[in-house]
This record gives C-alpha cells, structure tokens and sequence, in this order.
C-alpha cells in the first residue's frame, strides 16, 4: 500500500525570512485540517530555474514568488496566465499534474478584494487614483484599478523613466507626473495608494506631502510592516477611509491555496490575527 505525497507548496524569493506567507497557509491548512506544508526558500538568481524544475520532483505542488523573481519566472513557465502577461509579472507558480509549469499573478485580484473587504462603499469609478511607484506591485494595481472602472490613473515614481514604461503599457488612462508634483497630485482623486517601500521599517520615510488629503477619499498602502504607515495615520487625521496593506497579502493568497490544497479559504479575523501573531 503506498501513501499519497503530502502536498508540499512555499515561497520563493530573497530575501523571504519575513515573509507572513508560511505563518498564513499554515493557519489554513490547521483550521481546515488538511495535510501539506508551505516553506519559505531563500533561493539566488543564478540557481532560480535549477531550483523551480526540481520542486515538483521533491512533492511541490506549486510556490508563491517575491521579489526579485516576479519577471524572472515568467520565462521559466511553460504557460502564463493573461493577468500575468499583462502585469508583466507573476507571483504564484502552479506544478500541474502534465509537468508544465502554469505562471498566474493574484496580486491585482489581492488588492481589489482587500479593498472590497474593508471599504464596501468605495466606488472604483467615483474619480482619479493616484498611485505612487512604479515597480512590479504597482503594475498590478494599475491593471486592476483600470480593470474595475477608475477613470483615470495618476502616477508618479521617483525613477520617471519607469512609470513612462507603465504609461505605454497601459496606455492614456494613466498620466505620467514628476516625483515632485507627487503631493500636489493627490487633490480632487478618490483613490491614494503607495505601492513603494517607503514607510516601511528600516527602509526610507514617505516624505510626500499630504495637505490635500480629504474626507471622502480612500487611502491605502501596500506597507503593512508597520501596519498603520504614517501615510495611513496622516490620512486618518485628515478624515479619509484607509485600509492597511496586510488584506492584500491575505487575499491574493486564496487562489494559490485553492489550486494546491483543494480548498477555497476565507479571509477573516482568525486569519489576520494569526499572521500578526
């Protein structure tokens, strides 16, 4: 009598050691009961392609990737799903059972559901969204703020050479300003959201200014180390609907988890509180 394989699934990225993935899918799999595992691998450009052929072998099932695999795998998968295509980047990697690797991206899908969750009110196409950065998270965001109807994107990067590329992706709905107009941008939108580390621990402040934050907007930041930025904090101040970054992470996690371990799981309290942990 031979046992089936635990499915095994995880993280690839470097550095990963921060990662609130494995603390997430083991949440999941304990509350649902279900056997498998998910693993947080350090793993180096030069030995990415050697590393993702050789995990369906050792019982994967499939992975998530961060930063800075996110294009690289997209030449590694034998199949791209159109999200990614239009992204530009994946962040989930499926094993399927014919040996092909399936690239998708949940990070646009994460961030939209995240907003759903804890912003029910907030309608996509009530005004400009105004999103700062320009790096593989922002491309997502803009696919999908474009997706769900925002009328018109305002983007600003401190490298203007890298949201010019994001403006001819995705064409005349998003407009191309300088970093430093990037306060005055935020005037008259409906939609503020960072997609940059800065604010983030240990990394640069986020000094854009922010007077023209206004009750009625709804600001959100792809930070959540700390969870309440200083973004988030001075939006609040200002009388805007904010939500925190940690949704996101939880949501685009959902159809990973579903295609490996069979099980659609929900975000909710239980679920925060055990990544937070």
């Amino acid at each position: 009598m031979t046992l089936d394989r635990i499915p095994l699934a995880g993280v690839i990225g470097s550095p990963v050691a921060h990662s609130r993935s494995p603390r997430l899918f083991a949440h999941w799999l304990r509350k649902h009961g279900l056997s498998g595992h998910y693993i947080p691998m350090d793993i180096s450009a030069d030995k990415l392609e050697s590393t993702i052929r050789m995990l369906p072998d050792l019982g994967f099932v499939g992975v998530n990737v961060t930063i800075p695999h996110k294009e690289r795998v997209m030449e590694i998968a034998d199949l791209v799903s159109d999200r990614a295509t239009l992204i530009g980047a994946a962040n989930t990697l499926i094993f399927r059972k014919d040996g092909r690797i399936h690239a998708d991206n949940t990070d646009g899908f994460g961030f939209i559901e995240n907003l759903r969750q804890n912003a029910p009110d907030w309608q996509a196409d009530a005004g400009p969204a105004v999103v700062f950065g320009a790096g593989g998270a922002a491309r997502a965001i803009i696919a999908s703020l474009l997706d769900v109807g925002v009328p018109e994107i305002r983007l600003t990067n401190r490298t203007k050479a890298r949201a010019d590329a994001l403006q001819q992706a995705f064409g005349n709905r998003v407009q191309v300003h300088d970093w430093v107009q990037a306060g005055n941008l935020i005037e008259g939108a409906a939609t503020v959201v960072n997609t940059t580390s800065l604010g983030m621990t240990g990394k640069k402040d986020f000094r854009v200014p922010l007077d023209a934050l206004a009750p009625g907007m709804l600001v959100t930041d792809l930070v959540y180390t700390p969870l309440q930025t200083k973004l988030l904090q001075s939006a609040e101040q200002a009388g805007c609907q904010v939500v925190d970054g940690l949704g996101m992470l939880l949501h685009q996690a959902v159809p990973g988890f579903e295609r490996w371990f069979g099980m659609r799981p929900e975000v909710d309290e239980s679920t925060r509180a055990a990544v937070l942990r």
